[in-house]
């Protein structure tokens, strides 16, 4: 009797533990680039994919990101997402050579936001042209916000002329008071 009474405890159990739902949040299965990578061409598509399909209730990508930013913090690409079963991307864009960063948040079909960080290089050929980077991230289908200002080019010609203008009426008045001097 006890014996029949353990293996009917352990087999209750046993159907009880494997019916339980997952514990574990969508963990990352690939990206592009990957962790660490130096790219030397700009893929079509910046992407994560996780382990599960995600879950877009809305149907908007609400709690969805994919931001891509550089060493400076200057984001690249219009923030636009699209959500594919267990991917999530944006089209490509970067800037000059140099470290680059995907930050990314999905979320998990359980319910559970998962985000982290890509860092790879960009090693860029001779020929491309960068894309214009921002202060912010853009919001996809809004107008762009502000590109990152350049530094403006530093122009001393105005203070070289008042420079030279100082200059030339203190020598004038310099001789002009040797002059006077001498004459008595």
């Amino acid at each position: 009797m006890k014996r029949a009474i353990a293996i009917l405890a352990l087999s209750v159990g046993a159907v009880v533990l494997s019916a339980a739902p997952a514990w574990a949040h969508s963990f990352l299965a690939a990206s592009t680039p990957v962790d660490g990578e130096t790219i030397t061409s700009l893929p079509e598509t910046f992407s994560v994919t996780m382990n599960e399909d995600l879950l877009d209730l809305v149907g908007d990508g609400t709690g969805f990101g994919l931001e891509v930013r550089d060493a400076a913090g200057t984001y690249y690409g219009d923030g636009c997402l699209t959500i594919d079963g267990a991917s999530l991307s944006t089209p490509a864009a970067l800037g000059t050579a140099g470290d680059y960063e995907i930050v990314y948040q999905v979320v998990s079909a359980d319910g559970h936001p998962v985000s982290d960080t890509i860092a790879f290089t960009w090693a860029p050929p001779a020929d491309f042209t960068p894309a214009e980077g921002f202060d912010t991230a853009q919001n996809c289908g809004e107008e762009p916000a502000a590109p990152v200002a350049e530094e403006p080019a530093q122009d001393f010609s105005g203070a070289l002329w008042i420079g030279g203008a100082l200059v030339a009426v203190g020598a004038a008045v310099g001789i002009t008071l040797l002059a006077v001097r001498k004459k008595k």
